[in-house]
């Protein structure tokens, strides 16, 4: 495995109570590349990005995660090198952004007893706070955020102990069209600050990947239905065959967006 992969699953198999959720499922993602991984619920998205992040072993096949195989290295040591943005982040206390950020440190929902950052540590939380467009609500408590600010803060606070790879499990869900379009707008804008960082982004819908996406996985019943570069794997007829219904995809200004197809014409 070359030095710019950082996240391999080889013929992977997750079977759980008896029933299939992966099967034969294989993606390499390298430094600097962009993923999506697209597909109906119940395709196994989500459990395929819980392998890419060390948050679970597969069944049956290999996970490479940053040149370790999982089932030989402990994951803990994996999770500060991989930033796993979940936005159903557990968090009951009113923490301020900044506090929420600065967990990221820690690696904990909440900040440990007599734990305090390092000032180089609060000026890179602060830099990150102001790269995901929350300068101004810094000290906002976590109760009166919007689901979008919500989601950058968790970003930021993914971002903050330098990861190689950002993993994002459907960032959009809740978002109204203003938070959507601004998470969308500060995912575009990543790369700029991060060049060498790799993302995987699940969503069910294509109108929200950002222009920057370079690769797609298309999963069907938890099998591969295809996987490469994003020109390539998002045409009509592979996600008409992906999701079972025929559509018809145009892209502009870098953004996807998805019809129906009528008749034969379309």
């Amino acid at each position: 495995m070359t030095d710019t992969v950082v996240l391999r699953a080889e013929d992977v198999h997750v079977v759980r109570d008896g029933d299939p959720i992966l099967s034969d499922v294989s993606l390499t993602v390298e430094a600097g590349q962009h993923w999506a991984l697209l597909g109906p619920n119940g395709a196994g998205k989500s459990t395929l990005l819980s392998l890419l992040g060390a948050r679970q072993h597969p069944t049956h096949g290999t996970v490479h995660v940053l040149g370790h195989v999982l089932g030989r290295v402990d994951l803990r040591e994996l999770h500060r090198f991989v930033g796993h943005v979940n936005p159903r982040h557990p968090l009951r206390s009113p923490l301020t952004v900044r506090q929420v950020v600065l967990t990221g440190i820690t690696g904990s929902v909440e900040p440990p007893p007599r734990w305090a950052p390092d000032p180089e540590q609060e000026h890179e939380a602060e830099q990150l706070i102001k790269l995901l467009g929350l300068g101004h609500r810094a000290t906002a408590r976590w109760p009166t955020l919007s689901q979008g600010e919500r989601g950058r803060a968790l970003i930021a606070r993914a971002l903050l102990p330098r990861p190689r790879v950002l993993l994002l499990d459907e960032p959009a869900t809740g978002l109204d069209l203003t938070g959507r379009e601004q998470l969308i707008e500060h995912l575009e804008a990543l790369p700029d600050s991060y060049p060498d960082l790799a993302t995987v982004l699940v969503t069910h819908h294509l109108e929200e990947l950002p222009p920057t996406v370079t690769h797609a996985s298309l999963l069907r019943a938890g099998r591969c239905v295809a996987a490469g570069p994003a020109d390539a794997v998002l045409t009509g007829e592979l996600v008409s065959d992906c999701f079972a219904h025929p559509v018809r995809l145009e892209r502009g200004d870098g953004r996807w967006s998805v019809r129906t197809r009528r008749g034969t014409g379309g």
